[in-house]
């Protein structure tokens, strides 16, 4: 069971650091890259990007660990690793808000944006861009946080837990 746990703490953390670097990534160029954009080129942009962002190599780094953390919480339970347990809640905590971040606020601010017609008028598109912007910057700022400190939680659970399976 140890190496089940050693695995699911790893690929977590794993996880949690791909998505943290992600939402990072576009706090701190994407989104300022693309504020110099016009109205027109941001709605585009980001529309291109929804349109790919969804598939293995985002989902998987993005869905695995709130499985994986609930496995690995279940077994330091067990108390095969002192210590870690609450560690390893904090980081299931986190990357469960984090999660709900992205599907009740970020996804619905992406899907709005979508419906946006390829031939929308410039008002149209500024009034969108206008709603999507601040709202979705905020809170892709707050789930980057949200990860880093999921990935700040698993660092300690994989220290104890390596402490634990050495001692």
């Amino acid at each position: 069971m140890r190496t089940l746990q050693t695995a699911a703490l790893f690929a977590s953390a794993g996880g949690a650091a791909l998505m943290a670097g992600l939402f990072c990534a576009f706090a701190y160029a994407v989104m300022p890259g693309l504020s110099r954009s016009d109205d027109q080129a941001f709605v585009r942009s980001m529309q291109h990007i929804n349109g790919v962002i969804i598939n293995g190599w985002f989902l998987t780094p993005f869905l695995a660990p709130l499985p994986l953390l609930v496995l690995a919480t279940v077994l330091a339970a067990r108390g095969d690793s002192p210590g870690t347990l609450p560690w390893i809640v904090a980081a299931l905590v986190l990357h469960g808000l984090a999660f709900l971040v992205t599907g009740t606020r970020n996804v619905p601010l992406n899907e709005a944006l979508d419906r946006v017609p390829q031939d929308a008028t410039p008002d149209r598109l500024g009034s969108a861009r206008a709603a999507f912007e601040g709202p979705w910057v905020r809170w892709n700022v707050v789930r980057a946080a949200l990860h880093t400190a999921s990935l700040g939680a698993l660092l300690p659970a994989i220290h104890l837990h390596g402490a634990a399976v050495g001692s």
